[in-house]
Parts: C-alpha cells; structure tokens; sequence
C-alpha cells in the first residue's frame, strides 16, 4: 500500500479569502436590516453606489498594476471595505460623498501600498477619516430615525435626496445630531451628560434606543462569526472589555460628565468597529498576544478621542493609529518557538 506524500505547507482548514469576506457580509445582514427599518433604503442606494465605485476603481487600478481583474476583483476583500464605509456615513448624503470616499480607501489605502495583503492601514477606516475631514458638515448630517419622523424616506425620496441635493428646509426636518455629538454639545453648555438627555428626553430617547438596535444587530452578527471561528476572540473581547473598563472608571469618578458603560459600548460604531472593522486580518496584529494589545489600545484610544478630542466617535482615527503600531506589537508579542526553552 502506498500513501501519498506532499510537503509543507499543510492547510489546517479550507477557509479561503472569499469565502471569509463572504461570511463577513452575511454576518452584516442584521445590520443592514435594522439600518433600513431606522432609517430608511438611503443605505441601499449608497451600497450600490459603492459597489459601482468599487468595480470602476478596482478594474482601473489592477489594469494599471497590470493585474488580473476577474480574480482579485471576485475574491470580495473590497467589497468588505466599502460596506464598513457605507455604514459609517449618513444615509441620504450626496452621491460623490460615497463615490470619493471609495476612491480614495481603495486606491490610496489599498493599490497605492501593492493590493491585499500589503496594506498598513485598514482601508475604510482611511476611507471614513479621509470623508470626515473633507466633508464635516455632509457627515453630520444623519437622517434622524423612524420614531422621529412621520414616516422614513421612500426609495425614491432618497435617491432624489442623493443625487439631486436636499433642500435646506427637508436637510432642517429630517436630520439631527448623533447621541455622541448631543452629549459633547451638551457637556461644551456646562449641561451634565444626565441633565442633557432629559432635556432632550423625548428625541434623543428615540435615537439613543435606535443607535442600540443597531448596535444589538452588529453583535449579533458578531457573536455569528466568534462561533464560526470567522474571527479571533482577542479582538472583539480586547477592544470592548478595555472600553467598558475605561468607561466604567470614568462614569464612578465623575457621573455628570463621562456616561455610562451601557452607553459607551452601545452608541456610535462601537459594535461595527469590534466585529467588522478592527478584525481586518491584515491590518491588525497577527499574534494571540498582540491582537489583545492591539484592540485594548484601540479601545482606550476610542475612549480618550470620544471625551477629549475633536470628534465625537473616533473609532476611524483610533484604529489608523493602532495600525501604526502593529509591526512593533508584533515584534514584541510573538509567541514562544516550539522546542525553545528560554
């Protein structure tokens, strides 16, 4: 009888590229869902817009590489890139706003460094930092939720939002101010962050018990992929347990300035960042030790950018600067060789 014989390397599993981008989407679906039923289908017409870029850029750039088109364009690592893009922005913002910020993730945060796999920077998160200081007020703009509003936009309503402007009086009417950019506004008057939300108790409930759906809907999809083994525990646990940690120092210290730990991990892209975005295999650390450091320092970072920075989220720059770190981190957290004994 003989056996076969092959040489290293072996694979341990059959994951694949495009199979792990695919699971990635299929795990964004709840998002995608809840995003709607909020919101309305403005997040659809700015999916495919982002497809569209995706496509022109990609095709464009692998030609100029001269690359292959059809296997690095179906293997669904940029498609992963513009939907985390096109959760962070406002739904009804105009069309170029998607469009440029696409562009610029992929060609500069991704073809400029040699393609997938040689990128330092997470290319959405570039793409999102890039769209924030360009285009602040567009950003800012969010449509307000179902609850605040007689009915959401129809498919038609936010196309024409999109692509044709919207007016002053519908932009007044129908968008408003984030719960983090309404704790920051309230807590820059010298109103406690308690005070400011029952001032506002009847819109910003609303919206902070919106912006938790949504949260809730990323987790699920999250806890989906841990169980899948999609993604390393190290990563989700690090970041969330480092800023729930953080916050929960901060809010027994002072109440009246520094919110909850229920509001922190639920508000904002918190749940979007831990699951879909700081688990980019690529830019993030790739050693078990490593990977806790690199979401704890994320984690902190998101903490300190949100109560003392210039921008209400900070999940974008947070990430771009733990990026920064991770050859060092890397370096110094690699795990213990088999058969050295130190």
């Amino acid at each position: 009888m003989t056996s076969a014989i092959s040489s290293s390397p072996f694979a341990h599993n059959n994951q694949s590229v495009r199979k792990v981008m695919l699971q990635v989407q299929v795990a964004a679906f709840p998002a995608l869902m809840a995003h709607i039923y909020l919101f309305g289908f403005g997040i659809v017409i700015q999916w495919f817009l982002a497809v569209f870029t995706l496509i022109l850029v990609e095709a464009v750039m692998l030609k100029l590489r001269n690359r292959p088109v059809m296997p690095f364009l179906t293997d669904m690592s940029g498609l992963i890139t513009v939907t985390g893009l096109v959760f962070c922005i406002p739904p009804e913002s105009p069309w170029w706003v998607i469009v440029s910020g696409c562009s610029f993730a992929l060609i500069i945060g991704k073809h400029l460094y040699g393609g997938l796999g040689y990128n330092p920077f997470n290319p959405a998160m570039l793409g999102y930092a890039f769209l924030l200081i360009s285009f602040p007020v567009q950003m800012t703009q969010w449509t307000l939720p179902v609850n605040m509003l007689a009915d959401t936009p129809s498919l038609l309503e936010s196309a024409r939002y999109i692509f044709s402007g919207m007016p002053q009086a519908a932009v007044d009417a129908m968008t408003g101010a984030t719960p983090l950019d309404q704790i920051r506004t309230g807590l820059s008057q010298g109103i406690a962050v308690q005070d400011s939300i029952a001032d506002h108790y009847t819109t910003f409930f609303w919206e902070l018990n919106s912006w938790n759906l949504i949260n809730l809907a990323f987790l699920i999809g999250g806890i989906w992929m841990l169980l899948s083994r999609t993604i390393s525990w190290q990563l989700p646990v690090g970041f969330l347990a480092s800023l729930a940690l953080i916050s929960f120092i901060f809010h027994s210290i002072d109440p009246n300035t520094y919110p909850t730990v229920g509001f922190t991990l639920l508000s904002g892209g918190t749940m979007l960042a831990a699951f879909f975005i700081i688990t980019d295999p690529v830019s993030a650390s790739t050693t078990p030790r490593g990977k806790l450091v690199y979401a704890c320092g994320i984690g902190i970072l998101v903490y300190v950018i949100r109560n003392w920075g210039a921008f209400p989220d900070g999940i974008a720059f947070a990430i771009l600067l733990m990026n920064i770190a991770v050859p060092l981190i890397d370096q110094y957290t690699q795990p213990r060789v088999f058969g050295h004994q130190r």
